[in-house]
Order: structure tokens, then C-alpha cells, then sequence
């Protein structure tokens, strides 16, 4: 354990134990330091570069039966006394509610010890210089792509972060989780014929330095995406088959899985509630979540309140498996937490590329983005806002926008006909490529 996560744990369990001291029945606290540095590079010049330091404490105060969740940045030990003080003073006059109590310690149980390999050491070693070139490489490779000069502007981004974290609870639990990230992004600007300003992006972010994707590819793709939509039209209304790519498919994701937490199924805002056991999707929809997946974006040892974590069906054949229970929610549905939020997405995947699953589509949509629009987690109905290609014999043809598609979730996922190989390593959601027959598309 580095000296840095020790002092955090030194801060955690000195403040839970003040907070017993002052009163409160329970208490569980997490320290955490965050530093971040990030480059920002627009159209040939360096715009802004900004380096923070943060540290915080997150408070969990159970008192007389009731709850509160407080936070401070002043970890003095003067300070922190007084902000305890008074928070536990505060807690005192809210609301009673018997759910609130600690995790049982036996949900912090069975922890596995196995190495996530979360922080990368070149964090440490990189320069200023590395960063701003970086970000200067981006803009030159989204620029490299435009042989007509439609490209506006450029901006682009690069960061790195090394975050810490350790928790400790009255009743038992201790547990410290160090890990880096970098991020990289390209916004492109174009202007079209007719006077409109299209935008496009791309962008990668990897808990490894060698694992984000190069300059020279993240540039050159991003100026190919805004390039792209020169020329786009809005297409016909139709139903039609449609592939979403693995990059914009976790917007479709997210509405799913929203709806899956303790909080909406005991609240009666879930579309999912009493469907356990129940098929919702298709066959093809097969989907985990894996807390353990080494270098994830969302690979943990515990989640939040420190359960355990452990792999989690979420979709069998399209059958709903899980839902996302805390501790809290767990008591009031009377149900064993599974945990609070997801970590790391696990689809099963086909054996074909977004390229295969086209020329198998012939006839359809491709959709790159999705832009504006609503999901109801009450009733699973939707209508989103989206941009892509039109596809014609298996290949893309003219760019389309502004177009939108509708409808509802327990019909959407029963359409899922196929699943690509090609997971989105820049997301911990990892969706790949999806296909789903007989959407209806609203146009001209």
C-alpha cells in the first residue's frame, strides 16, 4: 500500500471514529485524492492547461435512527472535529427512517484478491511537453483527412488523472482502490454548402496510456466522422432494419439498465419491475456485469458501500436476471443487495465485424449518434433524436440526420437479431455493434 492510500485510511478511520465519539450509532467514511492534469489545443495554438490537486471526505452518519451524507475538502484535524459536530448536530433533527443502517458485514465478505492492474506508472513520468504534443498531433491528423478545406475548426484534449480512494465503516469494513485514466478527444467543425456547421467528434479513454488510441488514428477518425456528414439529408420515414454502432449503442444501453435499480423498482418508476425470470429481449441478448475484468473502466474489488463484488447475470437469453440493489433498497424490497450500480458491461458477442454485419443488413440505417430525445423508465417508451448512414447493398451510402426513431423498450430488445465483435474499449459499458430488424425510422 503506497504512503499516500495509508495517510487516506489514517483520515477515513480517524473520522468514523469521531463521528462514535460525537454520537452517531454508525458511521462509515471514504478519503480520496484526485490529481489531474489536462491540454487543451484549439486550431494551432495551446488554449489551456490545468493541473488540481483535490482531496475530500465523504460522511455517512447514522444517528438516533437517522441518516445523513455530508462531504468537506478541509481534512485539518480542527476542522475536521468541528464539521463532525455539527453534521451529527444536523442529523439529528431529519426524519427518522429504519432502513438506514450499515451494509450487514457479511455482504463485505469473500473479497477477492486478484490483481486489476488499475495504474499505470507511466502516469507519473509524463511531461508537459508529451501532453501538449499530443494534443497538437490530434489537430494535425483531423486536419490531414480534408482536401477540400470544408474543416472550420479544430479543438482537441488530452488528460490524465490519478485517482485514490479508502473507505472504512464502523462494523468492520477497510478497503483502498488506486487507479490512473487518460483521456483524449478531437471536436471538428465543417461547413457544408448549404451554410450549416455539422460537429463531430471522437474521442478514447484508457486506465492504460498504451491502451489509448494513438494520435494519428483518434485525429484522423474524427475528421473522417465530421467530413462525413457534409451532404446530410433527412431520409424517408420507413421501418426499417437498423445497426448501431458499438461507439453510440450505449446510449441505448443506459436506458435499459436505468430502470434496473432498487431505487426505480421500489419506487414503481421501472418498467422492469416484477419481470424477473421473464424474457424481454431476444436470445441474442446475453449480458453480465464483470467487476474484474483487468485495466476495466469500471473494475472494482467492492462497490460503493463496500459489498463485494462479484459477477453479475443481467440478461440470459434475453431472460432479465438481475436487478442493481443496494443495501438500503435490499431492505425495503426485503431482497439480498446485489450491488448499487454497474462496473464493467460483458456481452457475448457474434463472430462478425460492423463491416460483416452491414453487407448482411443490405438494406437499412446505420446509426452514429443519437441527439436529444427521452426513454421513460416508467412505461419503456422512447423517441431519440439520430444521425448516421443510410445503407444500401450492404455498403453506406448518403449521410442522414435529423431524423428520429420510436418506440418501446420491450419491443426494441425482443428485435435484436444480431451482436457484433467488436466491444467499445473506451466505455466500461463495452457495447458492440447492434442489430435490430423492423425499427421505425420518422423523416420526410
Amino acid at each position: 500500500m503506497s504512503t499516500n492510500t495509508t495517510n487516506l485510511a489514517d483520515v477515513a478511520r480517524q473520522a468514523v471514529d469521531l463521528a462514535r465519539q460525537k454520537g452517531a450509532s454508525e458511521a462509515a467514511a471514504n478519503a480520496g485524492r484526485a490529481r489531474s492534469i489536462e491540454v487543451q489545443w484549439r486550431d494551432g495554438q495551446l488554449e489551456k492547461i490545468s493541473e488540481a490537486t483535490t482531496r475530500s471526505l465523504s460522511l455517512q452518519l447514522y444517528v438516533d435512527g437517522r441518516y445523513s451524507a455530508v462531504s468537506t475538502s478541509d481534512l485539518r484535524p480542527e476542522a475536521l472535529e468541528r464539521f463532525i459536530t455539527d453534521s451529527i448536530a444536523m442529523t439529528r433533527v431529519l426524519a427518522r427512517d429504519e432502513y438506514r443502517r450499515l451494509p450487514e458485514p457479511e455482504l463485505y465478505q469473500g473479497r477477492t484478491q486478484v490483481d486489476l492492474s488499475l495504474e499505470d506508472p507511466r502516469q507519473a513520468e509524463l511531461t508537459a511537453e508529451e501532453r501538449r504534443r499530443f494534443a497538437q498531433q490530434l489537430e494535425a491528423a483531423a486536419r490531414a483527412v480534408d482536401t477540400k478545406g470544408a474543416i472550420l475548426s479544430v479543438t482537441t484534449g488530452f488528460g490524465d488523472t490519478l485517482r485514490e480512494t479508502y473507505r472504512v465503516t464502523s462494523n468492520g469494513f477497510e478497503g483502498g482502490m488506486r487507479g490512473t485514466q487518460f483521456s483524449a478527444s478531437a471536436d471538428v467543425s465543417v461547413r457544408d454548402s448549404d451554410g450549416r456547421r455539422p460537429e463531430e467528434s471522437d474521442y478514447s479513454v484508457a486506465r492504460f496510456l498504451e491502451n489509448l488510441t494513438d494520435a494519428a488514428t483518434l485525429g484522423r477518425r474524427a475528421g473522417e466522422r465530421a467530413l462525413g456528414r457534409l451532404g446530410a439529408t433527412k431520409g424517408a420515414s420507413a421501418v426499417l432494419p437498423m445497426a448501431v454502432d458499438n461507439r453510440a449503442a450505449g446510449r441505448l444501453v443506459s436506458m435499459l439498465l436505468g430502470p434496473m435499480t432498487g431505487a426505480a423498482i421500489q419506487q414503481k418508476r421501472s418498467f422492469l419491475d416484477g419481470k424477473l425470470g421473464q424474457q424481454l429481449g431476444s436470445e441474442r441478448l446475453v449480458l453480465s456485469d464483470e467487476p474484474h475484468l483487468k485495466r476495466g473502466l469500471g473494475s472494482r474489488l467492492f462497490d460503493g458501500e463496500g459489498i463485494t463484488a462479484q459477477p453479475l447475470p443481467l440478461f440470459e437469453g434475453g431472460v432479465l436476471r438481475s436487478y442493481f440493489i443496494d443495501s438500503y433498497y435490499g431492505r425495503k424490497l426485503k431482497a439480498r443487495p446485489t450491488t448499487g450500480s454497474p462496473s464493467n458491461l460483458s456481452w457475448k458477442l457474434g463472430d462478425k465485424s460492423r463491416e460483416a454485419l452491414l453487407a448482411d443488413l443490405k438494406e437499412g440505417i446505420l446509426v452514429t449518434g443519437f441527439l436529444g430525445g427521452n426513454s421513460s423508465a416508467i412505461t419503456g417508451d422512447f423517441s431519440l433524436g439520430i444521425q448516421g448512414f443510410r445503407v444500401r447493398g450492404g455498403k453506406l451510402a448518403e449521410p442522414v440526420g435529423e431524423m428520429n426513431i420510436s418506440g418501446n423498450q420491450l419491443d426494441l430488445w425482443k428485435r435484436l437479431v444480431a451482436v457484433g465483435n467488436d466491444p467499445y474499449p473506451h466505455s466500461a459499458m463495452r457495447t458492440p455493434t447492434l442489430v435490430f430488424e423492423g425499427v421505425q425510422f420518422a423523416g420526410v
